[in-house]
């Protein structure tokens, strides 16, 4: 692939208009950023106070960063498994065999051949699956329907073989968590909200303060005017010579 004179100044102009155009659409999503920094910054931030979340939810304050503990009110579980969880999800999985179609390589005579064949292998398909969850949870003492707060992250418990080739595969979650919720309160109940585990409140608006999205934007966009001054080479470029 050679490359001229007249490709290499076209494609610096390529570059610089690439570079105004990104330059201009990291300021807006900037912009957006801050915005978003704005609202973090003036919203209400309540660290293990009951009354007062139960107060700004009574008041309608809006945005509002909660510390507190996230449990579920209650408690579910299968009678074959022990323990007591806040959801559990019960996957029943077949043994099953299936074949596919695979490329192989031998050497004949000195000579290397390519050559298909049929093989079987063996997978866990799951063939039905069951979910229960408890009816309420509860943050910093008040209670919600369940998926208020849309955190409750299974782990894996137990498997229980019906036959070799059949299986229940158990997993559950907590019944309690510590963290911070960014949500909105008003009506008495909270909306949109956002569960952080394990987070202060200082730390929770930390972590959203990082401009990752710029970064992500940057490296995307960096990658973009390399593959469009890679395109304009590889093509016939005739057009300039004239």
């Amino acid at each position: 692939m050679k490359v001229t004179k007249r490709e290499i100044i076209f494609s610096v102009a390529i570059v610089a208009v690439m570079l105004i155009v990104g330059i201009v659409l990291s300021d807006k999503i900037n912009d957006s950023l801050m915005n978003s920094y704005q609202e973090y910054n003036t919203a209400l931030q309540i660290n293990d106070d009951p009354e007062l979340f139960r107060y700004g939810m009574r008041t309608n304050v809006g945005n509002a960063f909660v510390h507190g503990n996230l449990a579920a009110v209650g408690s579910v579980s299968y009678p074959e498994v022990e323990g007591q969880y806040a959801t559990m999800t019960k996957v029943t999985e077949r043994y099953t065999m299936h074949t596919r179609t695979v490329t192989r390589t031998r050497t004949v005579n000195g000579k290397t051949q390519t050559y298909t064949t049929t093989e079987n292998y063996w997978t866990w398909d799951s063939i039905d699956r069951d979910y229960l969850h408890v009816d309420n949870i509860s943050f910093l003492g008040v209670e919600f329907p369940y998926g208020t707060i849309d955190y409750f992250p299974e782990h894996s418990i137990t498997t229980i073989y019906q036959t070799s080739h059949l299986r229940d595969v158990y997993y559950g979650s907590d019944l309690e968590y510590e963290g911070t919720i960014y949500t909105v309160l008003s009506d008495n109940t909270i909306s949109n909200a956002t569960f952080y585990c394990n987070s202060s409140i200082e730390e929770t608006i930390d972590s959203l303060e990082i401009k990752w999205q710029l970064v992500v934007f940057w490296i995307v966009w960096v990658l973009l005017i390399g593959g469009l001054v890679y395109g304009f080479y590889y093509i016939d470029n005739r057009w300039l010579e004239g």
